[in-house]
């Protein structure tokens, strides 16, 4: 499960202590609420059904998946669904590939998800092997579904929007930059991470923003 809001807020306040931008915006916004998703297949399905959309885009299709195969949430169901039904539900042919290599994953047993490696490089490495897992994905699935406390998605646009914000910069940093500027913030970052996502949110032209998942 992710982080809970004490253990996020305990550490948000580690980080204003050492890093004046994070103070300012806490004052500024408060305290992220917790974002906590269920270990397992379905929060990762969900994550490559959110990859590069919105929130509510990658919602709607998930409801349509549900609908479909009656059980979005069975990896078995979503092998034996037809492209047309995949695609029916909203799913492209990429992503309809990257379901069902999940899918043969867990079915497989080759990828047991209750059993990821501690090391957090070592656990990205075991998602990223999969067809349609990349970096961002499997951190993101890593900070939500496992709570592990020091995850940073540099690659993701709003943290890397944020980060420049919250520090001031003059121009958005890549993320190489993201991910150098944020070594000071361990053990943290991954409560640095959310508190970005609650950052870009509360800006006035961005209230329809939301963090993936």
């Amino acid at each position: 499960m992710g982080l809970s809001a004490d253990q996020i807020n305990a550490a948000l306040d580690a980080l204003a202590g050492i890093e004046p931008g994070i103070a300012r915006g806490l004052e500024r916004i408060g305290y992220p609420p917790p974002r906590i998703r269920p270990r397992g297949y379905a929060t990762l399905l969900r994550t490559i059904l959110g990859q590069q959309v919105s929130v509510a885009s990658a919602d709607a299709v998930w409801r349509r998946l549900e609908g479909l195969i009656g059980g979005a949430a069975d990896p078995a169901r979503l092998i034996e669904a037809s492209d047309e039904t995949l695609r029916a539900a909203g799913l492209s042919r990429q992503k309809a590939g990257y379901a069902r290599s999940l899918a043969g994953e867990i079915v497989s047993g080759r990828l047991t998800l209750d059993a990821l490696p501690q090391d957090d490089e070592a656990a990205i490495a075991a998602l990223v092997r999969i067809k349609g897992i990349g970096r961002w994905s499997a951190e993101i699935y890593l900070l939500f579904a496992e709570g592990r406390p020091d995850i940073w998605p540099a690659g993701d646009l709003a943290v890397q929007i944020e980060v420049g914000r919250l520090l001031g910069l003059a121009e958005r940093p890549n993320e190489a930059l993201t991910r150098a500027l944020a070594e000071t913030w361990r053990p943290h970052r991954g409560a640095a991470a959310i508190f970005t996502w609650h950052h870009y949110g509360a800006a006035p032209d961005r209230a329809d923003a939301s963090m993936p998942l």
